[in-house]
């Protein structure tokens, strides 16, 4: 009886000592708004949120702007080659000089699929088999 009674002491002390260190927390608590220069607490809850920036979790509060992911930068486009009959005799003939395509395709400021389709339109490129 006596280990009973020793057992509820500890536990009695246990509960009036997490009671002190609330009674300590709720009165660091209500001395926040006018810490930081609030005059009341709705005012300075108010201001929570709008810091916090939502109520529910996944979705911004009112006003509030949602963080984006950077975008990514586009491509440098270059205007559209215009593919003339003289730019289509100047790959018949770089071809013939033995030149490869992508050199062809630099040289000329043309891209390759461009220059596999006039190869091909000449007859020059090689069927699969």
């Amino acid at each position: 009886m006596a280990n009973d009674i020793k057992n509820e002491i500890a536990v009695t002390k246990a509960k009036l000592a997490e009671l002190e260190k609330f009674q300590k927390i709720q009165g660091k608590l209500a001395s926040l708004p006018a810490a930081y220069g609030f005059n009341d607490i709705d005012s300075f809850i108010k201001a929570l949120k709008r810091a916090v920036g939502s109520k529910k979790p996944g979705r911004p509060a009112k006003g509030a702007k949602a963080a984006k992911a950077p975008k990514a930068k586009k491509g440098k486009k270059g205007k559209r080659a215009r593919i003339t009959p003289e730019v289509k005799d100047q790959v018949k003939a770089l071809v013939a000089d033995g030149k490869t395509g992508a050199e062809i395709a630099k040289s000329l400021g043309i891209s390759l699929p461009s220059v596999q389709n006039i190869k091909k339109e000449f007859g020059l490129v090689k069927k699969r088999r």
